[in-house]
């Protein structure tokens, strides 16, 4: 049971915490994740870390999302399905994939919903667009 890097709509203060986090956590912190980026279209962001859509020294900034062992499945069906992923499905929105965050208080391992391939590949379109400073707000 592994918390969960969140960076866009499902950190504090935005629509989507309230409505699927809100009272789910145990613990919430600010994390980041060296060498990523976010890139977006309209109402969300994309966290890529493909080498040739990275720019260097570029860090996606968010929060550390760790879920009550009470509601761990729940949560982590309901943001499956709000990120669009299903295990092994080709042609996912977002991938699910553990990833080292770092935090204040050390290195963790979480899950981070980063790009599927078909975002990438409208990203080298030039169809979505940086987000320079890292950061969803």
């Amino acid at each position: 049971m592994r918390p969960f890097f969140v960076y866009g709509t499902l950190k504090r203060g935005q629509s989507n915490y309230a409505r699927l986090l809100a009272g789910q956590t145990v613990s919430e912190m600010r994390a980041w994740l060296p060498n990523t980026a976010l890139y977006t279209a309209g109402p969300y962001p994309f966290l890529v870390e493909a080498v040739d859509l990275v720019p260097p020294g570029a860090t996606v900034f968010g929060e550390l999302m760790t879920v009550a062992v009470d509601q761990y499945q729940q949560t982590l069906a309901l943001l499956d399905e709000l990120e669009d992923f299903v295990p092994g499905r080709v042609g996912n929105l977002y991938e699910r994939v553990i990833r080292m965050v770092q935090t204040a208080v050390g290195p963790c391992e979480a899950w981070v919903y980063i790009a599927g391939a078909v975002v990438e590949a409208a990203i080298r379109r030039g169809e979505l667009w940086l987000i320079d400073s890292g950061e969803w707000s």
